[in-house]
């Protein structure tokens, strides 16, 4: 990004916000490239836009390039910093590769070293595929026990390849891209990311409520308490994500970066302007509008709300479009774990503390190991599917 595009962004932002603190995050590709010099310009362009507001940032990074500099200014302008890392070092090393396939699981382990060593607030971010979703247990008390992470997020990898497009036309394919696209080979499936979930969530709720905390299990709890969520992918409608580019160049979200949602530029039109535009205004609200009729008869509509649009690309059981392709694996997880967050959200309300159910017996489960101990094959799947276990966990 030009010095131009970089205090045109950074005023426009800081005066679209009508809200005392305002939060900038920092993401890629991989933002350390820029170098620690363009982020020093940027903070200093904050304090002369920031007027009477406060100025947060935060930093999303592999973790591959940072060093004792990059730690020192971290730690001085008290950036919170989102670490990159999939799981230990085999689990990690499945595709976190580097240009000439080599594995980088040291270097990151290296990159977050120096964030404690500089005390960085930090948390981990692990994208969860298809081969490290198998691993619940092992990756959770990897982050916890051996990273030190106390913020934990799991995103899932959903991504389409186009069947038939010229080589010049960019492969993965939006939603809206209805024929001829294949979910492909390294995206988590769907039953799988549920059954991750479950596993993380028995582990946690056993003797970690209020030591580390999950992102979706603090937003689904957030749902059945009748609040917002906190991310946009389990609210009613979203658009409040905008994402701007290297040329100014701003997006409806960073899951759709195509022309067709290009709202414009921050030379030609401000943000403010974009975020109140009727087109991004549309966007927030097809949300919401445009859930199949599957989805709002749903048990679990009230923390889900169909979740990100980017992934409504397969059809409900009765033909309708627009049905997410996470649903059954948030089924899976929702159904799982509702008495939990219901006892929860009773404590809460109550203004106990939530960790107060782990001395319940009747609720904490005696052993999340044991959880398919005993089922037979035509018994109904101990996980929430609601499927026989031989057609669902038992295929393992």
């Amino acid at each position: 990004m030009g010095d131009e595009e970089l205090e045109a962004y950074v005023k426009q932002y800081i005066e679209a916000q009508d809200i005392p603190v305002v939060n900038f995050s920092w993401q890629g590709g991989e933002p350390t490239l820029m170098g620690v010099d363009f982020y020093r310009k940027a903070v200093e362009l904050q304090k002369q836009y920031a007027g009477n507001k406060q100025v947060s940032n935060a930093f999303q990074t592999n973790a591959i390039l940072l060093n004792d500099e990059w730690g020192e200014f971290l730690a001085k302008e008290k950036f919170l910093v989102g670490a990159s890392i999939d799981g230990p070092e085999d689990v990690h090393n499945r595709y976190r590769v580097s240009r000439d396939g080599e594995p980088t699981w040291d270097k990151v382990m290296a990159g977050i070293e120096v964030l404690k060593k500089h005390k960085v607030e930090f948390n981990t971010l692990t994208v969860l595929n298809k081969h490290n979703a198998d691993h619940p247990k092992e990756i959770y008390q990897f982050l916890t026990r051996k990273v030190g992470s106390r913020f934990l997020q799991f995103i899932p990898v959903v991504e389409r390849v186009a069947d038939n497009l010229p080589v010049q036309f960019l492969q993965l394919v939006g939603p809206e891209f209805r024929d001829g696209a294949t979910v492909t080979g390294w995206s988590v499936g769907s039953e799988q990311y549920g059954r991750f979930l479950n596993s993380i969530f028995d582990q946690w709720v056993q003797k970690d409520i209020g030591q580390y905390f999950v992102q979706i299990f603090d937003t689904t709890l957030a749902g059945w308490m009748n609040q917002s969520p906190g991310i946009c992918i389990f609210a009613e409608t979203c658009g409040d994500a905008m994402i701007i580019e290297h040329n100014g160049d701003v997006y409806s979200c960073d899951h759709f970066v195509y022309p067709e949602y290009n709202l414009g530029n921050v030379a030609d039109t401000t943000i403010r302007e974009m975020a109140e535009s009727p087109e991004q205004r549309k966007f927030g609200t097809d949300k919401r509008d445009t859930l199949p009729e599957y989805c709002l008869g749903c048990e679990f509509r009230q923390v889900c709300n169909g979740s990100c649009p980017k992934q409504r690309f397969i059809k409900t059981p009765d033909g309708e479009d627009g049905l997410n392709y996470l649903c059954a694996g948030y089924k899976i997880f929702f159904g799982h774990t509702e008495k939990y967050m219901k006892a929860m959200a009773g404590e809460l309300r109550s203004g106990r503390p939530a960790a107060n159910i782990m001395a319940r017996s009747n609720l904490t489960p005696e052993s999340p190991d044991d959880l398919y101990a005993g089922v037979g094959r035509n018994d109904i799947c101990p996980c929430s599917s609601g499927k026989k276990y031989k057609k669902c966990c038992g295929t393992n």
